[in-house]
């Protein structure tokens, strides 16, 4: 199957590309195709200009392979830390330039764009994991995870995409390396679990 691997964190040797490499790792042990990019080290212009907006806009080359990727990928997953209760930048306009009408999502005939929304995304499965300095409880409590909110509920199932998982890890800066390899540890299972190895025919 082929997968889609996104990474948002600007920093060479975080936590974040620990789990990106273990993700990519792990997938390719298992036997898929897989599409890395990482955003911050491609340096993905996150800015979605006006002339792009409309959906049979030209597309800039870069969008439009991200955009074709996407729309091919099997499965999905999604590294980044939680900045502000939102993804760091450039990952939000990741979202905002590829995961566009047309591509990830359409309407029904004859809806003028005011209806719900009908998802095009054929991806079998989302995975995201995200990193944070907030205890869980606070996070929950203080917070309301909106970041579950905006990857389960306004970006994956909106755009077809039913099978989602998220995982938070916290607390980053005060974690141990122990910690830190159980957690890689807890990714690898996870992706294993949702893209195990593919059937040789």
């Amino acid at each position: 199957m082929k997968m889609l691997v996104i990474l948002g964190h600007p920093r060479q040797g975080s936590f974040n590309h620990a789990i990106a490499e273990t993700a990519v790792t792990t997938l390719q042990k298992n036997g898929h195709e897989v599409i890395f990019h990482d955003l911050c080290a491609e340096r993905f212009d996150p800015l979605l200009p006006y002339e792009e907006i409309p959906k049979n806009a030209l597309l800039d080359p870069v969008v439009k392979k991200h955009c074709d990727e996407i729309a091919g990928a099997d499965g999905i997953i999604i590294i980044h830390p939680n900045w502000w209760g939102q993804p760091p930048a450039v990952l939000k306009g990741w979202v905002d330039r590829v995961i566009r009408a047309g591509v990830a999502y359409g309407f029904v005939e004859g809806d003028s764009g005011e209806g719900v929304p009908v998802g095009l995304l054929k991806a079998k499965a989302a995975l995201i994991f995200n990193t944070s300095d907030t205890a869980e409880e606070r996070e929950m409590e203080v917070f309301k995870d909106p970041l579950e909110a905006i990857w389960k509920n306004c970006i994956f199932d909106l755009c077809g995409v039913k099978n989602i998982y998220r995982r938070m890890f916290s607390i980053i800066v005060t974690s141990t390396e122990e910690q830190r390899k159980a957690w890689l540890r807890e990714v690898e299972d996870t992706v294993s679990k949702y893209f195990p190895a593919s059937s040789i025919d």
